[in-house]
């Protein structure tokens, strides 16, 4: 049975995948970073045991090593951080503050690549790996029509140091993955997004499945296709 940790999996896509792993026979750890596991604790009662929840803040250094240290010897064949936000509301480069900019950079760019930092001794050496939410909009070559600019910075810096974190592991041979889920109905995505969130969990677990065959690292949405960097 392959094992899996996705990392913020309260609402959204990250519980959509922990629902699509376990149905796809996976045992699955999924990460809140609050008290109240929600619906995922709901979806752990009724899984036979193929999901436990764990507790996590990845903006927090301390918290990440209390996760790993609790994790023990635990491998995993796939870990996903799925961490981001939107960022200050209406704000550009001029009008953001250092500490919004700051707080949405270490959320969505810093805090996921250091956890996965933290955790990459127990992905499963040349057989894991180890996939980053992102989004189409980090990437600089699609951006033709601006907009969103501190998010979209977020989400670049992010595949920057995703693809850095590839390089500094490729000893160990695991496939490193950016993934952009779509346009998604979500709290962050709104109620007028072009797909649901059992669409976009069920594509990027294809992609992982495809990932574990071929060991091709890279930049993917949801349907397998390979975005620009």
């Amino acid at each position: 049975m392959p094992n899996a940790l996705i990392v913020g999996a309260s609402r959204g896509i990250g519980l959509g995948l922990a629902r699509e792993f376990v149905a796809r026979g996976w045992q699955v750890t999924a990460t809140v970073r609050g008290a109240d596991a929600g619906p995922l604790g709901e979806l752990a009662k009724q899984s036979d045991g193929k999901l436990r929840v764990e507790k996590v803040d990845t903006a927090d250094v301390a918290s990440g090593e209390a996760l790993r240290d609790r994790l023990g010897e635990e491998n995993f064949d796939l870990v996903l951080v799925n961490a981001g936000v939107g960022g200050p509301a209406g704000k550009n480069p001029r009008t953001v503050s250092r500490d919004e900019f700051a707080d949405l950079m270490v959320t969505n760019a810093l805090g996921p690549v250091r956890l996965a930092e933290l955790l990459a001794r127990k992905v499963t050496p040349q057989t894991g790996v180890v996939g980053f939410m992102t989004s189409g909009l980090g990437s600089i070559a699609g951006n033709t029509t601006g907009g969103t600019e501190l998010y979209r910075a977020s989400k670049a810096a992010l595949n920057s140091l995703a693809r850095s974190f590839a390089a500094r592991h490729k000893d160990q041979g695991f496939a490193v993955l950016a993934l952009h889920p779509g346009w998604v109905r979500t709290d962050m995505g709104g109620q007028n997004a072009a797909i649901d969130v059992e669409t976009s969990a069920r594509g990027i677990a294809d992609v992982v499945d495809r990932a574990v065959a071929d060991r091709k690292s890279g930049f993917f949405d949801y349907k397998g296709d390979e975005l620009p960097w």
